[in-house]
């Protein structure tokens, strides 16, 4: 069933169109992404499905019985709650239906008077259409879904009694998310969803919405999180919109089978009307009657086929090439039991690195861990509690801060590079900054006056020109669109130098990572291989064991690997077990509970004060079991 539609849609600003004759369909169920250049007009369409927005003309249909809930790339709450009070915010009515059932239990309880029975009935009738009202909207599992969902988004519960005002704004967009999914809109509509998670929110975002019953609509540049969750395609480019069946991978596939079949009926097309461009004016050339009537006749017929249009072309992208001064020698980096603290708050201890000139290696860890730190204290601008850190021979380090931090925001786009690399001529820095899209008079803009990705493509225009041999880059992909997160993965493929980074762009971490070092409160665990294998090695850590673990290992090292192996086995499958359990006995007590309240309505029940008040003392003890079960519940899967 279609819930939401678009007929030619048209939206512009002065001249500039951004979206032009926008037409889809999207039925209830689908999961779909929402990918386009930076600046297409993708948050726009969101803003004008959510009436933010008007449109110049078009039609636009959404089923008036659905709820549609959106996620602003740039929302962030402004709230003094804490950050449980405003989850529960979110369920206000069934708070108010949880404060009268207790009310109504309090009546319960009252000494029965038989000269009050309608009084009495009625409040027992209230009681049971309450608690099955209560019991349909989630009564007695919405704080488990509010904990399930802020662990998930990365809040402890240490963080739950923060008033909100003073989170930071990447807190406050990661809270706004929270509650968007508490709210169970039937139409979800995300923008760079992503942003601010970690790896772990970010798989556990995931599959929150690969099992979300509504109709997802999500902008993103995270390739391996449109794939895992989207079952369609729209792509938003020169002002059109093409639909495609299947996720980001498949799209790429269909895409690329379409661009070649437009573009050879297109071809086909203009070489015909070449060639009867040609015979007309051949005809006219003879200047008699017969051969010009020849030439209209011809004209008119070509005039009316219908054109084909030439397909939509990418934009450019960056021409991005990392190259290397000098050449450093084998021993790049070396980190031996690396420790840092900020008064209270403990980051790492122990952490231990080596890494060889030309490695490729990744540096993950939950947010707040202190990965950047880390990069500080590489580059010396942050001193370690305990350690050491030695730099190789000949290693040159150039630094990508994701924060932007390093760019003045009164100087012009050309000032910036320039006054890095004064040694340039003018043509050489208009030159490059071509490469990296600034042309023309773009290169007089202010810092200050840019979008995050073109601050981004400055700083990595800048790293290129350092010709640094030793790069650290912190999250070089956020702000960039898809092309450019391509073109930078295939410039640092095709880099001789040495490259860490730090990153949650999983696509980008496959591509071109050959080890990880997950970074943990008491080491750096080192996986020797890219994103897909670490989640491999982490989900099933014994996978590879032969290969790395017992290499070289004596028969009785091998038998106690085993005996290991086993035991976490059968402790794994403990746990489910214990969880299964958990979850029939919980089902268990919830149809009891049911039965209890159905027993409330008969008349043999509600007439004997006695019995109504046993009755009533058992509902108050299976809720309270149940609040129990699912707490234990939510310890194990946590």
């Amino acid at each position: 069933m279609i819930i939401l539609s678009c007929k030619d849609l048209n939206k512009s600003y002065g001249i500039d169109v951004v979206l032009e004759n926008i037409t889809f369909s999207i039925n209830e169920g689908d999961k779909i992404g929402l990918i386009g250049p930076n600046g297409a007009g993708k948050s726009t369409l969101f803003k004008i499905l959510t009436n933010e927005l008007d449109y110049d003309s078009g039609e636009l249909f959404i089923d008036k019985n659905k709820r549609l809930g959106y996620l602003s790339q740039h929302l962030s709450l402004d709230s003094t709650n804490t950050i449980y009070d405003e989850m529960l915010s979110v369920f206000n009515e069934l708070i108010a239906l949880e404060n009268k059932l207790k009310d109504l239990e309090m009546k319960m309880n009252e000494p029965y008077d038989a000269s009050k029975a309608e009084y009495h009935n009625k409040i027992i009738k209230d009681y049971t259409l309450a608690t099955e009202l209560y019991n349909n909207r989630g009564g007695y599992t919405y704080k488990g879904e509010i904990n399930r969902v802020l662990k998930g988004l990365g809040f402890s519960e240490e963080d739950y009694l923060k008033s909100i005002n003073i989170l930071s704004g990447g807190q406050k967009t990661r809270v706004a998310l929270c509650k968007l999914l508490l709210n169970n809109p039937d139409i979800l509509l995300l923008d760079e969803p992503t942003n601010h998670l970690d790896l772990e929110a970010i798989e556990w975002l995931e599959e929150y919405l690969r099992s979300y019953k509504g109709t997802i609509i999500i902008i993103s540049h995270d390739r391996y999180f449109l794939d895992a969750i989207t079952n369609k395609t729209m792509e938003l480019l020169n002002s059109h919109i093409h639909f495609y069946d299947g996720n980001y991978t498949k799209f790429i596939e269909l895409k690329k089978k379409d661009y070649e079949t437009q573009l050879k009926s297109y071809n086909l097309q203009q070489e015909e009307i070449k060639r009867q461009e040609e015979i007309i004016e051949r005809y006219k050339s003879f200047n008699r009657e017969k051969s010009i009537k020849a030439a209209e006749s011809r004209q008119k017929a070509l005039d009316k086929i219908e054109r084909i249009v030439a397909p939509d072309k990418d934009p450019t992208a960056a021409k991005i090439k990392f190259k290397t001064m000098i050449t450093s020698g084998n021993d790049v980096l070396h980190i031996e039991n690396l420790s840092k603290s900020f008064g209270d708050k403990h980051l790492f201890s122990n952490i231990n690195l080596d890494i060889k000139r030309g490695e490729k290696i990744a540096l993950i860890g939950d947010n707040g861990r202190g990965k950047t730190t880390l990069f500080k204290i590489i580059m010396d601008k942050i001193n370690p509690d305990n350690g050491i850190k030695v730099l190789g021979k000949n290693v040159f380090i150039g630094y990508y801060d994701q924060e932007q931090s390093d760019l003045t925001p009164e100087k012009t786009i050309i000032d910036e590079v320039w006054d890095d690399f004064p040694k340039m001529t003018t043509t050489e820095v208009r030159t490059a900054l071509g490469a990296f899209l600034f042309r023309g008079e773009d290169v007089f803009k202010q810092i200050s006056k840019l979008s995050g990705g073109e601050k981004c493509r400055i700083n990595l225009l800048k790293l290129m020109l350092s010709e640094s041999n030793l790069l650290l880059l912190d999250e070089p992909t956020n702000h960039l669109d898809i092309m450019s997160r391509e073109a930078l993965e295939d410039a640092i493929s095709e880099y001789d130098g040495t490259v860490l980074v730090i990153s949650h762009d999983r696509y980008f971490l496959n591509k071109v990572i050959h080890k990880i070092y997950e970074l943990k409160e008491d080491e750096a665990k080192e996986y020797l291989g890219n994103y897909s294998y670490y989640i491999e090695k982490k989900n099933n850590p014994h996978r590879f064991v032969y290969e790395e673990e017992l290499e070289g290992k004596t028969k009785t090292q091998i038998q106690q690997e085993k005996k290991k192996k086993r035991e976490l086995e059968k402790l794994e499958k403990e746990k489910k077990l214990k969880i299964k359990s958990l979850e029939d006995e919980i089902a268990n007590k919830e149809n009891y509970l049911v039965e209890l309240q159905e027993q409330l309505c008969k008349e043999e029940v509600y007439s004997n004060p006695t019995k109504s008040e046993e009755i009533n003392k058992e509902i108050l003890n299976i809720q309270k079991d149940i609040e129990n079960l699912y707490e234990e519940w939510e310890n194990f899967i946590s």
